[in-house]
């Protein structure tokens, strides 16, 4: 696996921009692939920033990656205590329409084709068809 480490600081959301920008020209990833990627992998890495090191630019995120023929892999870790990744509110529930967290998850799941995460829930992987 391939490895980044960030700062806890949103402008490095940038680098992780820049680096599947860099990936998909190496592998010729379809726009299509691109863009779910792009958006996904940005939510997860700010996830990452935002709620699990809580800003604390003394926090690193860790974002590795995989290629393979098949797939792409990016796993996405942070030094939180994790969440309950089976007990999300469902942001599309009339309830939940006017709040303003909540989406990113949801988001993944659509956008990659299998998403997971480890037991505390502080590290999120995902899974991308590119074959």
């Amino acid at each position: 696996m391939n490895r980044m480490i960030l700062k806890s600081e949103i402008h490095n959301i940038s680098l992780v921009e820049k680096l599947i920008d860099e990936i998909s020209a190496e592998y010729k990833i379809h726009t299509d692939i691109y863009g779910k990627l792009l958006l996904a992998v940005v939510e997860g890495v700010n996830n990452a920033i935002v709620h699990g090191n809580k800003l604390d630019r003394e926090k690193d995120v860790v974002l590795e990656y995989q290629v393979t023929d098949k797939e792409i892999q990016f796993c996405i870790h942070d030094c939180g205590p994790g969440f309950d990744y089976n007990n999300l509110p469902d942001p599309t529930l009339p309830e939940n329409i006017e709040r303003t967290h909540g989406r990113g998850i949801f988001l993944m799941n659509h956008l990659a084709d299998r998403i997971e995460f480890n037991d505390s829930g502080n590290q999120v992987s995902l899974f991308f068809n590119i074959a």
